[in-house]
């Protein structure tokens, strides 16, 4: 879902990152209003989980890959807005030091798997889950569905970001300047591999990793941080 430099033209990169930055000065106000010093080592490891999980990328006609993120299990156990720090801080990395999606695209690919992703699924679990008690099968099974949904709202953003490229960016003669793939490809593709492959594997992880924390009393401690 990491998407490459130049494949979005100014217009739409600047735009993200101007999005991008009161949601940052937010997540940062809330953080330092609600962070607790015996979080902090939970936040390396949720940073260190969704590295890791995001670096096993497949690539996917359109011009971007798919993956999991781990973003909606960090939500459970930090928040949403935690969250979107954390993998702000990663995709940073990924794209300084690994060349895993663009510099000039941070902000896009923040918006899509830092913002849209955690907050889409979180507030999806909450929904299901309602007042059920916390080591409910319903919790569970909810923490999955928001990691399914959750994804592929990420990937609906990216897929309509790279496929209006076309229309924003092109030469006199309809050459497009970035991007060379229309919505009618881009969100097909985009989305017919999220929903089919990469939302399931989010769903399993997500589902899996609530269920471990569960067994080990972990995530009483941790909810709603």
């Amino acid at each position: 879902m990491h998407i490459p430099d130049g494949y979005l033209g100014p217009q739409t990169y600047v735009t993200m990152f101007g999005i991008m930055a009161p949601i940052w000065i937010k997540a940062s106000r809330v953080l330092n209003r609600t962070l607790k010093m015996s979080q902090v080592p939970l936040l390396a490891l949720g940073a260190a989980f969704s590295f890791v999980i995001m670096m096993f990328n497949i690539p996917i006609p359109g011009g971007t890959t798919g993956h999991a993120v781990g973003g909606v299990i960090l939500s459970i156990l930090i928040g949403p807005w935690a969250t979107l720090l954390v993998i702000t801080i990663v995709l940073v990395i990924q794209a300084l030091i690994f060349g895993d999606g663009g510099i000039t695209a941070i902000g896009a690919n923040c918006f899509n798997m830092g913002f849209i992703l955690p907050f889409v699924g979180y507030y999806t679990y909450r929904l299901i889950s309602g007042n059920s008690p916390l080591n409910s099968k319903r919790r569970i099974i909810a923490a999955g569905i928001g990691g399914y949904i959750g994804l592929n709202a990420a990937a609906l953003f990216t897929a309509i970001e790279l496929g209006l490229q076309p229309i924003i960016s092109h030469t006199d003669k309809g050459v497009p300047l970035y991007s060379p793939y229309p919505l009618s490809i881009t969100v097909p593709a985009m989305l017919g591999e999220h929903l089919i492959l990469f939302g399931w594997v989010e769903a399993v992880v997500t589902m899996a990793a609530f269920a471990y924390l569960l067994k080990t009393n972990f995530i009483k401690e941790w909810e709603y941080a």
